[in-house]
């Protein structure tokens, strides 16, 4: 990457279901989001408020951020840094749209620096979280492979990085951005 430029990931999915349906699992709170790597959101979605994604015991937080704008059933958009990484936050934006009885997601994560290692993987995280997306709002449920990771991974949680922490995340989060 050369200095200034940027990176931009831009996925699409198309889901049979309404854009209210798709809506309510994307903006989920306090319950688990299965299609999100098995988190639960918090957040008063409301432009300026904290976003994190807990894990299900709620003692960790993978992702924080603040709402930027939400435009509900169409658009949230929210800044977004791994608590895993000491790297400035990105930018992600959710836009729904009608077609037909169903609707297309878009998700576009931007705002990658030099700062950031590895912003290439990023697109291939939305595509897995799109197809699960699909999977539960198409079918209520998600593969079974996808269900064994997620049991794997909650048995491990006590091995991930201090800074993901539900307390260290969230001082971290109160930390003017830079």
């Amino acid at each position: 990457m050369s200095e200034g430029s940027r990176i931009e990931h831009v996925v699409s999915i198309d889901i049979d279901a309404a854009v209210e349906r798709v809506w309510a699992e994307i903006t989920k709170t306090g319950e688990v989001q299965r299609p999100l790597y098995n988190t639960i959101l918090e957040s008063d979605l409301v432009p300026g408020s904290p976003v994190k994604y807990f894990s299900p015991d709620r003692k960790r937080i993978f992702v924080i951020g603040r709402v930027v704008e939400i435009d509900p059933p169409k658009r949230l958009s929210h800044t977004y840094m791994f608590t895993t990484r000491d790297e400035p936050a990105t930018l992600v934006t959710w836009e729904l749209e009608p077609r037909g009885d169903g609707c297309r997601v878009t998700v576009t994560h931007s705002g990658w620096t030099e700062a950031h290692k590895a912003p290439e993987k990023s697109a291939a995280g939305w595509r897995e979280i799109l197809g699960l997306l699909k999977s539960e709002v198409e079918t209520g449920q998600i593969p079974f492979k996808t269900r064994a990771m997620y049991s794997v991974m909650n048995k491990m949680l006590f091995m991930m990085p201090k800074s993901t922490r539900t307390e260290v995340a969230v001082e971290r989060l109160r930390q003017p951005a830079t």
